[in-house]
């Protein structure tokens, strides 16, 4: 199931917009910012598909019946580009337990690339509502490759995948390799270059979030 959140107007296209635009990206903390922004509000919106209970609470002048989470989802990110959209995410569901999974491009001199995983540091998931954000859900392969490298061990209830922007490829990946998963992006473009890039896109998340890398 795809949510993609561009088709109803609201501040998360407002902040959209503003990390896309040139003008705006060469300010690194509020690029940050704005991924933060956007993952607290699609946070938000996925808050309304979980699983709630009735809770009695005490207050000074009698007991309220209050709505609560049933259960606290388990919020994971690719890093290093994912960090800014987990603390926003960690901010919309603040007693959530966190993995994270280094996922990246190992690129060769033919040009091309293979996604290599090389840690996972995760709670057990089963039973759980698993939260998986990363900015950019270009070809899908790092996303595909780590969901499936946490299915091996574990066996969660939920599986959601949380991106800023999602390429009309990726979503595709997600939708055969991860059948069960319910994707959320804040943006859908339709392409990407040929060095895998989406566009229009934004450019390298991780380079505006935390400055420029040497790639190896």
């Amino acid at each position: 199931m795809l949510y993609d959140l561009s088709k109803t107007d609201s501040l998360i296209s407002h902040y959209i917009s503003e990390i896309r635009d040139v003008n705006i990206q060469n300010d690194r903390k509020r690029f940050r910012d704005n991924l933060h922004k956007i993952a607290a509000f699609i946070g938000y919106e996925l808050s309304k598909t979980l699983e709630f209970e009735t809770k009695q609470v005490k207050t000074p002048l009698g007991t309220a019946q209050c709505r609560t989470i049933k259960s606290a989802p388990v919020l994971a990110t690719i890093l290093r580009a994912g960090l800014a959209m987990h603390s926003g995410l960690l901010e919309a569901f603040d007693s959530a337990d966190n993995a994270f999974i280094s996922a990246y491009r190992k690129h060769d001199d033919s040009g091309g690339f293979r996604i290599k995983l090389e840690y996972v540091s995760c709670p057990d998931l089963t039973g759980r509502v698993l939260i998986v954000s990363d900015p950019m859900l270009a070809t899908g392969a790092s996303m595909v490759l780590t969901v499936k490298e946490l299915l091996k061990e574990h066996d969660p209830k939920e599986i959601h995948i949380v991106t800023a922007i999602a390429a009309e490829e990726g979503i595709e990946a997600v939708r055969k390799g991860l059948p069960d998963a319910t994707l959320w992006a804040a943006a859908v473009d339709p392409e990407l270059n040929d060095k895998a890039y989406i566009v229009p896109g934004l450019g390298d998340a991780g380079d505006l979030a935390f400055g420029p890398k040497i790639q190896n």
